[in-house]
């Protein structure tokens, strides 16, 4: 279960995604183009420090982009790389967002959901009053019994492609969605309304 809180955002995800996609090779994405959600999840950190919530967004008519992120209360020694944006959250105060595939707690909750066929966390209202309504569902494909932790994580970008290394296998992030040349190795496939779920990452190992 992953509790949310109803705040207000500055700047808001989509606005951050909007001035950040631009700079990234594989998303196709022009400056000052307005980006859609087509869907959004959450894992849950099992340690519960740091938020980690997925996109499926898109412009216009064209692909659906996988953009997975991270939420942090401090920054993350050694990711200023895969830093998106520092926003103001009216509850929680500055947050600092990452490029998820950079980020460690991100791996490991990713390779848990694949590896024991894990799926999306329920959204709780921070106030205790209930849930929020799915915006998307992710699935893993494995059966496993448990996942060990990942602490440490080594990224690097091919193409559409993001490679993250780790000491457990290998995390293949897909960026562009729909795409052929997916790798073989067990999966988390991920969809939403107007998305149908489609594989959006796997763990070749």
């Amino acid at each position: 279960m992953a509790v949310i809180h109803e705040a207000t955002l500055r700047p808001g995800k989509l606005e951050a995604l909007g001035a950040w996609l631009p700079d990234q090779p594989w998303s196709g994405v022009a400056a000052g183009s307005a980006v859609e959600q087509v869907a959004r999840f959450r894992f849950d950190d099992p340690a519960g420090e740091v938020g980690v919530e997925t996109y499926l967004v898109r412009v216009g008519d064209g692909p659906v982009l996988h953009v997975p992120l991270t939420y942090r209360g401090a920054p993350l020694a050694g990711a200023e790389a895969f830093l998106v944006t520092e926003m103001e959250h009216s509850v929680l105060g500055h947050r600092w967002v990452y490029d998820a595939v950079g980020d460690p707690v991100y791996a490991d909750v990713l390779r848990r959901a694949i590896a024991t066929g894990g799926h999306e966390a329920e959204l709780e209202r921070a106030s205790g009053d209930g849930t929020f309504a799915k915006e998307g569902a992710a699935a893993g494909s494995g059966t496993d019994a448990d996942s060990p932790a990942i602490v440490e994580v080594s990224a690097h970008t091919a193409g559409a492609v993001t490679t993250i290394d780790t000491a457990h296998g290998a995390l293949v992030v897909l960026r562009v969605l729909g795409t052929d040349g997916v790798p073989a190795g067990r999966t988390v496939t991920a969809g939403g309304a107007s998305a149908a779920p489609t594989v959006v990452a796997v763990l070749a190992d």
